[in-house]
């Protein structure tokens, strides 16, 4: 008898040993959006976000992202540089997450979402076929496909379109490129090298839909959205944990301005030889010369291979190549001939220097022509000045 009731008593465990996320109920489930607010590190600028699944009758919460990379990944920093990187899809229960994020003093926002029974069982299920190993990996791109548009892409299509609707039909506050720098701005030298590379790409004009490839955005767009019932998509919001870090801008940073007096700067020091033959002036001039050209010479390299060479094509078709040139790096034996006071340019140099002042100038006037896309005038303002003065400082040398 003993024996019986032991056994009846372990098949009565036994639905409630499976009961969860799986196998409950799609009344029993309830769907939300946690968004991770950035962190202090680089790569954790942009933030993160993951569609939580909670089962109400046994308490299981599972948050599913977007968001796993391996480092130690054979050839990953090789598939990084040339933009294949791989990342997969992960579960983890929400508390562990949700610990983890604010241990990090980041601002976690819970959002309750009103989806029908249908929508969610849709959901879970793919979720559940997404998270499978032959499912769960990707090709990321920092802007097009990344670890909030594939939670977005799983919402919407959950929800029949309605995100996509309801998105497209509004136009986005900033560009990807206005966005990179405000989130960027704690680190101003990173900033600045990844808005010198970025193309055109960067500057599309935005809908709501594209600029929610980032978790802030897309937690603040999904509050308007409206069902076809009328009911708001978001049925109730909470903050799991206060942001204890400083906080991006809401405004990218103006750059013309820091760009344009350095620029300015690098352009009195090239000039100097212009007006006095001192030692010393030409030692400043060749030390000017040889940052400026090598500075302007290498980021054209890497424009390049950038364009030719990688899948980032957000920095393809880059107008700063007119500015920043591999050209530039041939100047460097003249350059270092001024630190004599009798040094000679030379012809060949004299022509090189004329294409790569030419093709600045083009720069600019391409930048005024309505309808160019690109946004680079603080790296027009930069560059130009340079080149003008290294122009009028050689043309004074004789041949």
């Amino acid at each position: 008898m003993r024996h019986f009731l032991i056994a009846l008593l372990l098949l009565c465990l036994v639905p409630a040993a499976r009961a969860g996320i799986v196998d409950a109920p799609a009344a029993n489930l309830e769907v939300s959006l946690l968004t991770y607010g950035p962190g202090a590190i680089y790569w954790e600028r942009f933030g993160h976000d993951a569609i939580e699944v909670k089962d109400t009758v046994s308490g299981e919460a599972v948050a599913f992202n977007y968001g796993v990379f391996d480092f130690d990944e054979s050839g990953f920093i090789l598939n990084f540089a040339r933009g294949r990187m791989s990342y997969r899809m992960d579960a983890e229960p929400t508390a562990s997450d949700v610990s983890f994020y604010s241990g990090e003093g980041r601002k976690v926002t819970h959002q309750r979402l009103n989806l029908s029974n249908e929508q969610k069982e849709k959901l879970r299920r793919f979720l559940i076929w997404n998270i499978q190993p032959e499912n769960a990996r990707y090709n990321y791109d920092y802007y097009a496909d990344n670890c909030t548009t594939r939670v977005r892409d799983a919402l919407n299509d959950a929800l029949d379109g309605v995100l996509d609707t309801q998105l497209r039909a509004r136009s986005g506050g900033m560009t990807y490129r206005e966005q990179t720098a405000r989130l960027m701005s704690n680190a101003p030298a990173l900033m600045l090298a990844m808005d010198l590379g970025l193309g055109p790409y960067a500057d599309q004009p935005m809908d709501a839909w594209k600029e929610s490839f980032l978790p802030m955005v897309l937690e603040n767009e999904i509050r308007t959205i409206t069902l076809p019932n009328g009911q708001p998509l978001v049925s109730d919001e909470a903050t799991l944990a206060p942001n204890r870090l400083e906080a991006p801008p809401e405004r990218a940073p103006n750059l013309i301005w820091p760009l344009l007096a350095a620029g300015l700067v690098i352009a009195a020091l090239l000039l100097i030889p212009a007006f006095t033959r001192a030692r010393a002036a030409r030692v400043i001039f060749v030390i000017a010369g040889t940052l400026f050209t090598v500075f302007t010479g290498l980021a054209g390299l890497i424009m390049i291979l950038l364009w030719s060479a990688t899948l980032h094509h957000s920095a393809w078709a880059n107008a700063n190549l007119l500015l920043y040139q591999p050209l530039a790096l041939l100047l460097l034996p003249a350059i270092w001939r001024m630190r004599r006071g009798d040094g000679h340019v030379g012809s060949f140099a004299r022509r090189v220097l004329i294409v790569c002042v030419g093709a600045a100038i083009v720069g600019l006037l391409a930048h005024l022509i309505p309808g160019f896309l690109q946004r680079n005038m603080p790296w027009i303002a930069f560059a130009l000045p340079g080149w003008i003065a290294l122009y009028i400082a050689m043309r004074r040398q004789p041949d």
